[in-house]
């Protein structure tokens, strides 16, 4: 059992993990953006279209793309996506692939995923208490963006790239030693589906 943690550690602080993990989440969302992208332009030909996602009234993607939340930008946020994701890809293909990127780029990443990840849950927000229904596309994409963003400040803990006090720099990698920041991303998403099943509860699969 002993060595089976010390493998699993190992595995977690080791570089090819955190980007595979990287790539896969930003994959996910970038898979759940084309599809929200399609059904973007399926709602502004038709707003009462049938989409393959409406399954009941609270999971609906229909009810969230004619929201005015769903076009925040004046455009479907999904475009957002579609530009953003294939970033993320090619940052963690190449890591994989023994690129090093500069400090510079790094905390520039860390800055516009934070801004990511707070409009993805400030989406999530939306959803829950003024649409009223909730988007599975959109959902996939909220969990992918929360584990990218975990896995990317993991990275800039570990490499030291992020201008904090020495106190706070060593507090958080001691933090990330410990494997700290995985049990935070794991309560932060079981926290996001214990909302939902509070607010929604047996509605969602009726």
């Amino acid at each position: 059992m002993t060595g089976t943690l010390a493998i699993a550690t190992r595995t977690r602080h080791g570089d090819t993990a955190v980007w595979v993990v990287m790539l896969l989440s930003s994959l996910a969302s970038l898979v759940a953006s084309f599809v929200l992208s399609i059904e973007a332009l399926t709602v502004a030909e038709n707003p009462n279209a049938d989409l393959g996602c409406n399954i009941n009234a609270v999971l609906s993607c229909g009810t969230v793309a004619t929201s005015w939340q769903a076009s925040l930008f004046g455009f479907p946020n999904a475009y957002l996506g579609l530009i953003a994701e294939p970033v993320v890809i090619t940052i963690a293909v190449a890591a994989l692939g023994g690129v090093r990127f500069p400090r510079w780029f790094m905390i520039s990443a860390q800055v516009v995923y934070t801004i990511g990840l707070a409009l993805a849950h400030w989406l999530f927000y939306q959803s829950m208490f003024h649409i009223g229904a909730l988007c599975p596309w959109c959902l996939v994409i909220t969990f992918a963006t929360t584990l990218v963003f975990f896995e990317m400040t993991h990275v800039n803990i570990r490499a030291g790239n992020l201008s904090l006090p020495r106190g706070a720099k060593q507090a958080l990698s001691s933090a990330v030693e410990a494997n700290l920041d995985l049990m935070v991303v794991i309560a932060w998403m079981l926290v996001l589906v214990l909302l939902i099943v509070l607010k929604y509860g047996t509605t969602l699969f009726s």
